[in-house]
């Protein structure tokens, strides 16, 4: 049997929105009332994103100081992931028809996301997104999880995904970070990069995956095929 773990923010759902709408807000709050500042468009800031220009210098880009960008990076650490936003997000478009090609073709399907409980049980909610995805079949971080960084995470993750769950013959992990990436490699999983979340390719290809695809529907249809492929 094939089985695919499968990122959540990227693959399945378009965060964008809500990192433009949170880096308005940090952008507005850092400054001083009176300063004129120079908001970047979506386009612009989600280009800077997906190449991993930090934080900092995205303030200083859009008008800060040095000291005012500090604050702005801070803040922005402390506002992407609550509650108010999360409504910003959206369905990646064709996630949910691949997700369903999955579960028809019988491949066990897992999500494995630096999300916590809460904002991954909202999300399945919201999108009725439980369906495809058993508690079993879930890895993500408790609620009063404290994080380090996404690599170190999401490595734990991973290895616990793989004692607990059943061994089958190959596994695919599809992802949208250097954080899947190394996680999968690291564990000797095959790994599939999207192009529909925060990294663009040259970082992507930095870590070399086993491929790299445009999105989630693209990925499976090719796992599809190699898992038909296998059984004829």
């Amino acid at each position: 049997m094939l089985r695919i773990i499968t990122d959540f923010d990227g693959p399945i759902t378009d965060v964008s929105e809500r990192y433009y709408q949170v880096y308005k807000y940090c952008l507005e709050t850092s400054k001083h009332p009176e300063q004129s500042v120079k908001p970047l468009d979506k386009a612009e800031f989600w280009q800077l994103k997906r190449s991993r220009v930090l934080e900092n210098q995205i303030g200083i880009i859009s008008g800060l100081d040095e000291t005012q960008a500090k604050t702005f990076a801070q803040l922005r650490r402390q506002t992407v992931h609550t509650p108010d936003y999360f409504s910003y997000d959206s369905l990646a478009p064709g996630a949910v028809a691949a997700l369903e090609k999955v579960q028809a073709a019988g491949i066990d399907l897992a999500v494995m996301t630096m999300r916590r409980v809460k904002e991954l049980d909202y999300a399945f909610n919201r999108y009725d997104l439980g369906r495809f995805f058993p508690k079993n079949r879930c890895y993500c971080l408790k609620n009063d999880y404290v994080k380090t960084c996404d690599i170190d995470d999401k490595a734990l993750l991973m290895e616990r995904a793989l004692v607990e769950l059943p061994s089958v013959a190959d596994t695919w992990m599809i992802g949208d970070t250097e954080a899947d990436i190394i996680a999968a490699k690291n564990h000797n999983v095959k790994v599939m990069a999207v192009l529909c979340g925060i990294r663009d390719r040259e970082q992507l290809q930095l870590y070399k995956p086993d491929l790299i695809v445009e999105t989630l529907s693209e990925a499976v249809e090719i796992l599809i095929a190699k898992s038909l492929s296998q059984v004829a």
